[in-house]
Order: structure tokens, then C-alpha cells, then sequence
């Protein structure tokens, strides 16, 4: 999974797709996972750096990272 190439994005969260016109606002949590899709990390790999670096529940933060993956493709983020 990846970021298309024409996706621009801030360190402060903010998305734009230029194909599409459409941009969006995510929080540090998503702009951080943004920024992992930008280095083509994989979905493994980005739980694996999340856990090491947050107190987070695995279960919780994997429906929530589906979730938002889901998001991130609904909206032509994602190849």
C-alpha cells in the first residue's frame, strides 16, 4: 500500500489531492501515519513503530488504523 505520488501533505496533518481537488485535515496520530505511507512502510510496519512508540491497545489501534486506511483509499489517497 502506498501514497499516490501526487499527494501533498504537512507535517501538521493537512492532505491535498491534486487529481481530485479535495484536501484534508487529520490529527498528529494520522499525519504521523501519512508520513510512514510517504516512506512506504508497510501496514506491519507502521503498527510496530506505533506500539513502540505510543501506550496504545493493539486491538483498538488496528480497527482505528483500518479504519483509517479505508479513509485514506475511499478518498484516492491510496494506490
Amino acid at each position: 500500500m502506498k501514497l499516490r505520488k501526487n499527494i501533498a501533505s504537512s507535517e501538521e496533518g493537512f492532505i491535498f489531492n491534486p487529481g481530485t481537488g479535495d484536501s484534508f485535515s487529520t490529527n498528529p496520530i494520522g499525519a504521523e501515519i501519512i508520513t510512514l505511507l510517504k516512506e512506504n512502510k508497510s501496514v506491519s510496519e507502521i503498527k510496530s513503530h506505533m506500539y513502540e512508540r505510543y501506550d496504545v491497545e493493539e486491538v483498538r489501534f488496528e480497527k482505528d488504523l483500518d479504519d483509517f486506511i479505508s479513509q485514506l483509499k475511499e478518498a484516492s489517497i491510496l494506490e
